[in-house]
């Protein structure tokens, strides 16, 4: 059975709208924040509202480089210039990304994405989860869709 709620549209400080959803409606739809919500047009003046079932998936991947590095070295001592380089005493030339290889996906739960936030950034862990998400997660909202 379909619940019908009527709500008020409202114009916050910024400009921005926004609604309020009756606690009743946020338990109905189990909906947390953060969730993604599907808006449908009834083309009658009012909307169909359900929460959107996504999922998070860990896509690594492996950056390449080509660097370029030019070093003085004495005559007939070439190899030098290998050595320098590895020992990073070598200032950059020049370099050119050559592509990203995706390595590895896998699908995980948000509470595991969180946890790999902390391990990867740990100068955040004390962060809330919302801006950890804001500032690390690519949701659906952020990319184009087609």
């Amino acid at each position: 059975m379909n619940k019908t709620y009527t709500v008020p549209v409202q114009t916050a400080d910024d400009g921005e709208f926004f609604i309020d959803l009756p606690q009743e409606v946020v338990s109905a739809l189990e909906l947390q924040l953060g969730d993604t919500l599907k808006w449908v047009d009834n083309k009658d003046g009012s909307y169909m509202l359900s929460r959107s079932k996504t999922e998070w998936v860990l896509v690594e991947t492996v950056s390449t480089f080509r660097h370029r590095y030019m070093v003085e070295v004495p005559f007939g001592y070439a190899p030098y210039a290998l050595d320098t380089v590895v020992m990073e005493d070598a200032k950059d030339f020049s370099q050119e990304h050559i592509g990203e290889q995706i390595v590895s996906s896998r699908v995980v739960t948000k509470e595991e994405a969180l946890l790999l936030c902390d391990q990867d950034n740990d100068y955040c862990i004390d962060w809330p989860d919302v801006d950890k998400t804001n500032n690390f997660f690519t949701t659906i909202a952020d990319q184009t869709i087609e």
